[in-house]
This record gives C-alpha cells, structure tokens and sequence, in this order.
C-alpha cells in the first residue's frame, strides 16, 4: 500500500486531536481544538482497555437477546461484526470518555479514546459540571491504536450533534438529535440528506433501535448494565449494539458511531434526557 500524502491525520498517538505526517514519517507539528503546538512523536498508540471477564460480556450479549439479528459471519474487525459489546472504563471522576469494544465472543477488536483536552479542561471536568457544554473530540481505534474514525461533539446549550469523520478529516457524516422531551431521536445525515435514525424506546433512553431511509430496523443497541443509577442509560458501564444485516457507505460508519456517540451526546447533559 502506498503511504498517505502530506496532510494533517488524527494522531495516531492518542494525545491531540490532529498530527502532520509529511509522506513519509509523522512529525512533531500537532493541533487540537484549531490550537497548533508541538509534541515529538515518540511513545506507544494509547489503547483503552477495560479488564472484564470474557463471561461477563458473553452474559451481556445474552441480556440484549438476539430477535432481529440476521445470522451473517462477523469478519473479525470493527466494521463487519454483527454484535458489538462497549464497556465504559469506569472511573471515580471521568476525566477521559474511554470505551473498550468487543465482539461477541468477549475479543476486544478496538476502543474509544478521548483526545486533544487541556489540563484547564481536565480540571472542569474534575471540579465542575459545565464540561457538558464544551466540545469533546474521541477517536475510535484499532487495537493497534490506528484511528478508523474521529469524532467531534460541538459545544452546545441544549441538543448534541457527533460529526463522524475520516482519519484524515473527511466528514462522513452526522448524528444529529431531534428533541429534548421524550423518547429521544437523533437523525443520521450524510451528504445533506437524512439516512437513517435512532430513536429512543422509552422516555429514559434505555434502549434504542436504529433505522435506514425506508424506516426499516437495521440495528439495535440495549443497555445491559443495572445498579444504582439504572435509571439513565448515559451512566451505564455497558450496552450492546446488534446489527441485523452487513451495512455499507456511510450508513455502517455511523451505526458504528452511534455505539459510542449516543452516551457521549446525552451523558454530559443528564437534562437532555427529559
């Protein structure tokens, strides 16, 4: 395979938001937030991972079911895998947003981490609520820590929307919620055109199911996680996401998208879940 042209890329580090490779070697030359600095590209690819016994995700898949999910071979990557199990990393205080994502034979096959944050930020988060407000960038990677997309959730007042992009910055698309009171829904748009939803089942998020263009049910994704905050869908450590047939274009990456963005869009902003 021929290397990429020059050109800004998501750090493949883990640590900012872009980096510049220059056709040959990554440089030094980063940004994050359109803020431009400088970090030698040395160090491992940060890959969240979360230290969960291989039954208890095989007892998650369990949980959601499987009425719906068309019987296809899972390829073994992010993209072409039937059931997809997160699990949030679980933290006292949540400074990073990081995932793990598994298949559903308990392999994890890649992860979510949260990149390009300022110490400023970090402390926010730690001392107050008004991160739900700011802007949230994540990468969703392999577990060799190459990114397969990059995603932006503006700042906003009230509804989130996740803009899906490439890891060169091609935006794929957009994930964009509907309403604030109520069953929850969020639009999926590509190219100016809607594409799809995500609706929510009941008025508390716990379950939602995803539908192409003709309205028909393409995945499902069910929280699996109960204990004392079971009563929002944003706090829980894990959820499976079911995908009923192989997807292509922009409608299978932002079904993969929508496996983290949904907690990311509604987490910050319990309010939103009305």
């Amino acid at each position: 395979m021929s290397s990429p042209a020059p050109g800004w890329y998501a750090d493949p580090f883990g640590r900012h938001e872009l980096r510049y490779y220059d056709g040959s070697t990554w440089t030094e030359h980063v940004s994050s937030h359109g803020r431009a600095g400088v970090d030698p590209p040395a160090g491992g690819s940060h890959v969240p991972t979360v230290q969960r016994a291989p039954e208890k995700v095989q007892r998650d898949v369990q949980r959601a079911g499987t009425a719906g999910v068309a019987a296809f071979q899972g390829g073994g990557s992010l993209f072409n895998e039937p059931v997809l199990v997160v699990n949030q990393k679980a933290k006292i205080i949540e400074v990073n947003n990081e995932y793990a994502i598994y298949d559903q034979n308990a392999r994890q096959i890649a992860a979510v981490r949260e990149v390009g944050q300022s110490g400023l930020k970090k402390a926010v988060r730690v001392l107050t609520s008004y991160d739900q407000y700011l802007t949230h960038k994540l990468q969703v990677v392999d577990m060799q820590g190459t990114p397969l997309l990059a995603l932006t959730r503006p700042a906003k007042v009230f509804k989130s929307r996740i803009i899906v992009q490439d890891p060169a910055g091609n935006e794929i698309g957009q994930i964009v919620q509907q309403n604030m009171i109520g069953k929850i829904r969020f639009a999926l748009e590509a190219g100016g055109q809607q594409i799809g939803s995500i609706n929510g089942e009941n008025w508390r998020a716990w379950n939602f199911n995803i539908r192409d263009h003709t309205d028909t049910e393409v995945a499902r994704i069910t929280k699996t996680w109960e204990g004392f905050a079971k009563t929002m869908f944003t706090t829980a450590d894990n959820y499976v996401v079911q995908i009923h047939r192989q997807l292509s274009g922009p409608l299978q990456a932002l079904v993969v998208a929508a496996a983290v963005s949904i907690d990311t869009a509604l987490k910050q902003d319990q309010r939103g879940l009305g």
